[in-house]
């Protein structure tokens, strides 16, 4: 059977969803010698970055669901898991929605302090740990019943596991977490459908989009969206090659040159640490696309992506390959669960300036102003409403945070945006992060970041900071150079031109820093909150 049959069958049917892709396949009749998924490391015997079929991915997920279903683990059961490989973390996963478990993934980059009183909040029945992160958390009174080791897991017959369970729609089959605005990470719980929705309405429904047959993976595997990336490129029928970091721009440079994908996954953080490279002396030729979630990306990053690669066009002389490729760029979240919005750039776009596109078609927006529950005008920034079912049902074992985020029947994402006469979204800024400066003026990080950036094309990432001095707003610009930037040129009046008015006013210094200054979190987004506490306490202390 073709893969176009496959797909077709496939978004036909009304039970699949996120948390049975693997046994659908299969009751479809897709072909066990084609593609099941790669990693990074190795696999119960194959060597890494060898995909293995999808006959091999049943059999080995099977295994890890026989050995769970040996423990006790059924249906409803939450079980966590804190490892580092994106091997054990999806074929884990995979085994435990396999047996209609609830697998709650925890980011390997979590401390284990955090990991652990984020572990007890999920009441769970059992966790899953490697070497690594089992030191992590020793000495910690989890209060869990089953504590499994990767290297076991892999090791259950999978001829003694019980036939796949029947998910309904609703049912909850993963746990994810935020990144966490200050330390603790929400525990965000997805069904069946919600974390589906966007695949079953917008990718199965149209063709495979150019750069989709051969996936590489820097998203983490841990996160929402990897899950979405393993569940669609099954769907689709491609190649996939799921890495194991996503903080490591030279490890993504160097696995596009071994393993040639036509199109790469990640996060913004990523595009950000390909930005310190000269990318045109690197082999990319076989990327046809590059496809951002989470936070929309800065448009340095994206130029500096479509100039590379190679991609696929239609002309009198037939199709040929010809330079360059296509960033897709989005704005979600966990809580999203996909991207709101769309837009593709190319070597030749000029619709920048923090612009997410527009709505799919699949989500209802809003921009509201939270005091009166109005929706602002045309022009004017407001907080993010989103009406969706790709949305996750709520905060598991937090209804209060839950019901918190709604207004007026939207989920509010903690995003600021505008829209333009167009029609086209404008990302300014979290809500947390803008600044107040008064008399209706704001200074918002996020636009002030990409403004910088644009202006000064000698610096690949930047953090704006700002704080309240002796009843007065300052801004301190922290700036991270490439690597043949003079760090002692004198950057202060470039970065205040490229401010607004309001903002430049409350400019106070431009400091040069390096990579190691800069907290970021599990997902290696930079932690605002954190990063104006410590430069208030080291302000302070000057």
């Amino acid at each position: 059977m073709t893969s176009g049959n496959i797909r077709a069958r496939l978004a036909a049917d009304p039970g699949l969803g996120a948390g049975n892709v693997l046994p659908k396949l299969f009751e479809h009749g897709a072909d066990p010698d084609g593609p099941g998924a790669g990693f990074d490391v190795p696999v119960d015997g194959f060597p890494a970055w060898q995909q293995l079929t999808l006959g091999q991915l049943r059999e080995r997920v099977a295994a890890r669901a026989a050995w769970w279903h040996e423990q006790g683990i059924g249906p409803r059961d939450p079980v966590a898991v804190y490892v580092s490989s994106s091997a054990d973390c999806l074929l884990n996963f995979l085994a435990l929605t396999w047996l209609g478990a609830i697998p709650a993934l925890v980011n390997q980059y979590v401390p284990g302090d955090i990991a652990a009183e984020y572990i007890r909040r999920l009441r769970g029945v059992g966790l899953l740990t490697d070497p690594e992160h089992r030191t992590r958390l020793a000495g910690q009174d989890l209060g869990l019943a089953v504590h499994g080791d990767t290297a076991a897991t892999g090791t259950g017959d999978p001829t003694k596991a019980p036939p796949p369970y029947q998910h309904d729609g609703d049912d909850p089959i993963a746990i994810t977490h935020s990144s966490g605005t200050t330390r603790m990470p929400t525990a965000v719980v997805h069904s069946n459908n919600s974390l589906f929705a966007a695949t079953r309405l917008f990718r199965l429904a149209a063709p495979r989009a150019q750069g989709a047959a051969r996936i590489l993976s820097a998203l983490p595997s841990a996160h929402a969206a990897g899950i979405s990336a393993l569940n669609l490129a099954l769907c689709n029928r491609s190649d996939l090659m799921f890495l194991s970091t996503q903080n490591d721009g030279a490890a993504v440079v160097d696995a596009i040159e071994r393993w040639q994908p036509t199109g790469v996954f990640g996060f913004a953080a990523t595009w950000a640490q390909l930005a310190r490279y000269d990318l045109s002396t690197r082999d990319l030729s076989s990327v046809a696309l590059w496809f951002n979630t989470g936070d929309c990306a800065h448009e340095p990053h994206i130029r500096n992506l479509v100039a590379a690669g190679s991609q696929q066009t239609v002309s009198r002389e037939g199709v040929r390959r010809i330079p360059g490729s296509s960033f897709v760029d989005g704005l979600g979240s966990t809580e999203m669960g996909h991207s709101a919005f769309h837009i593709t750039h190319s070597g030749s776009t000029e619709r920048y300036g923090r612009c997410v596109g527009v709505p799919h078609s699949f989500a209802q927006v809003a921009l509201l102003d939270t005091a009166t529950g109005r929706e602002v005008p045309v022009g004017q920034v407001g907080h993010f409403g989103l009406k969706a079912p790709t949305l996750a049902p709520g905060y598991w074992n937090d209804t209060g945070a839950t019901y918190r985020t709604r207004l007026n029947g939207y989920y509010l994402t903690g995003d600021l945006l505008y829209r333009d006469e167009e029609g086209y979204y404008f990302h300014v800024d979290r809500a947390v992060d803008a600044v107040d400066l008064g008399g209706g003026e704001w200074l918002y990080t996020a636009m002030s970041e990409e403004r910088i950036l644009t202006a000064c094309p000698d610096v690949h990432d930047c953090t704006v900071v700002s704080l309240e001095v002796d009843g007065r707003v300052v801004t301190d610009v922290l700036l991270a150079l490439h690597g043949s930037a003079d760090p002692d040129a004198d950057r202060t009046p470039a970065v205040r031109a490229a401010l607004t008015e309001a903002a430049a006013a409350t400019l106070r210094r431009v400091v040069v820093i390096s990579e190691d200054d800069l907290i970021v979190g599990p997902t290696g987004k930079v932690r605002k909150f954190l990063m104006r506490q410590r430069h208030r306490a080291e302000m302070a202390a000057v």
